[in-house]
């Protein structure tokens, strides 16, 4: 994997409150036991079919578990034109910066 722009957890909770698009590409199941607020679940499977589903005139943030799946959308994504950004450490290193999290669709 080529190296892919990224975020830590504590810029990103600024660029959330001000708005910024999140995209989570774990699998539901996952996503159900605890997301970040305003996250949009994309599987990382589902990314190729859905990009258009994304902004293109903003910076979009994605997530996983731990920051390895994201950065291969992230890879992806950059590739088809869209400004994406990892999150460095994902969910793991959200939670464990005592960030919120929902739980649930």
């Amino acid at each position: 994997m080529q190296q892919v722009p990224a975020i830590d957890v504590t810029d990103l909770a600024a660029e959330l409150a001000q708005g910024a698009p999140l995209v989570d590409v774990r699998q539901p199941d996952e996503f159900e036991q605890a997301h970040i607020a305003g996250a949009r679940l994309i599987p990382l499977g589902e990314v190729p079919d859905r990009t258009a589903e994304l902004p293109t005139d903003e910076t979009v943030y994605v997530v996983c578990r731990s920051g390895n799946r994201s950065g291969r959308a992230v890879e992806f994504l950059r590739h088809q034109g869209i400004d994406a950004v990892n999150v460095t450490g994902g969910m793991i290193a959200w939670a464990d910066a005592g960030n919120a999290v929902e739980t649930g669709g």
